[in-house]
């Protein structure tokens, strides 16, 4: 089963909870088992709303008696005593310390001691806890989501008046494709962040999939233009991508016909030494069949202004061009072989069939060519027959 989230109108914990309720988890059901981590005091309420016309579920959770504040390690603690499975168990976990990071670098403090405050209120716990035991009920084994919109102006919480997003949600969302949004206010809290950044592989457009449940789950706040609602659908993905990890990354691409080639390698450092992940100068025929340059760089989606910065300074461009795309990669280590120039560094990836392929890292053997003044062909040749012998003397990660 796969889940699609669409974050039109952002994401919060108690979204999450009222779109899962709409496609039919049972409140009782979800009520029992968020007693059984302990807390008993509390009733969860769905109620039926309409936001534009459009029919969703308004989770409240209500708490019977006041309850303490709680810091990371407490909630850990309760998670692990409670009657849950193993995957709910690390599911919520995931999340909290997805959340409990972002918070311990925001305030300068461990981990361990950071205090939720509104993340480590009842309702909160319930939200995420709850989040993770009803993709368990629905059988949701994968999930994609839309970009998220993440609105503007300032939020009101424990510490005070801030700036929108919270400094939290933020962090979390580091690498997580996003836009400005229209919405005047928080569209992203930081338990929406923390799950959907837990629990969703890919960002983008929706998957080829049949569809066969939808949930709508109602914000609290009310807006002039879309309706406040998450929307989940689940259902089957066809053409299903490969289970090989993978990751959203951004290409960054310009066109020159007017810069002294001599500079581009100059450029290739700096776009490196700005977060470039590769570099690539292609030949390109330009207007009024000119020669030029197509320099088309790949970098994670937090890098892109930098990569552009340097792009639009160093080169005579007047314009860059980008995209967010998908990608599927292998799982990468570097070890070392044993050669008669003694051990050598190489790079190595498993490819989907968990077949291990090494090859010889340029640096180290440019190193050994130069040191034992032989040539560097003869290093290449020498370690790729302890790879092909399968000699792998250290796994260095």
């Amino acid at each position: 089963m796969h889940a699609h989230f669409d974050c039109f109108s952002g994401i919060s914990g108690d979204m999450v909870l009222g779109a899962f309720i709409d496609m039919g988890v049972p409140v009782a059901w979800l009520e029992k088992r968020i007693h059984d981590i302990g807390l008993s005091k509390v009733d969860i309420v769905a109620r039926d709303v309409k936001k534009k016309g459009i029919g969703a579920k308004k989770v409240t959770v209500i708490e019977k008696e006041a309850s303490h504040p709680r810091n990371y390690r407490d909630i850990v603690s309760l998670i692990d005593d409670g009657a849950l499975s193993d995957e709910v168990k690390k599911a919520s976990k995931d999340i909290f310390s997805r959340i409990a990071d972002a918070e311990a670098k925001i305030h300068r403090c461990e981990k361990n001691d950071v205090h939720f405050h509104e993340v480590g209120a009842v309702d909160s716990i319930v939200d995420i806890v709850g989040a993770a035991l009803c993709i368990e009920y629905l059988g949701i084994e994968s999930v994609t989501s839309s970009p998220l919109p993440l609105g503007s102006g300032f939020v009101d919480c424990a510490h005070g008046r801030l700036p929108v997003p919270a400094p939290a949600t933020l962090e979390i969302l580091n690498g997580i494709p996003v836009y400005g949004g229209s919405s005047d206010g928080e569209q992203v809290t930081p338990t929406g962040a923390g799950i959907i950044a837990s629990i969703a592989r890919e960002f983008g457009p929706v998957p080829p999939m049949k569809i066969d449940r939808v949930g709508y789950g109602s914000g609290s706040r009310e807006n002039r233009g879309m309706p406040n609602l998450l929307r989940i659908f689940t259902g089957e993905r066809m053409g299903e991508r490969s289970q090989m990890p993978g990751d959203v990354v951004c290409v960054v691409e310009t066109n020159i016909d007017d810069t002294n080639p001599e500079l581009f390698g100059y450029v290739m450092e700096k776009l490196f030494h700005e977060g470039a992940l590769d570099v690539c100068l292609i030949p390109a025929t330009m207007k009024k069949n000119r020669p030029g340059t197509k320099v088309e760089v790949l970098c994670l989606p937090d890098k892109k202004d930098a990569v552009a910065a340097c792009l639009l300074t160093e080169t005579s461009t007047i314009g860059v061009r980008y995209q967010l795309l998908q990608r599927d990669i292998l799982k990468r280590f570097k070890a070392t072989v044993k050669t008669r120039f003694g051990e050598i560094r190489v790079k190595c990836v498993l490819d989907p069939s968990g077949r291990r392929r090494c090859s010889p890292e340029f640096d180290a053997c440019k190193k050994v060519a130069v040191d034992r003044n032989v040539p560097l062909a003869a290093v290449y040749d020498a370690v790729a027959g302890a790879v092909q012998n399968e000699d792998l003397v250290t796994i260095l990660d």
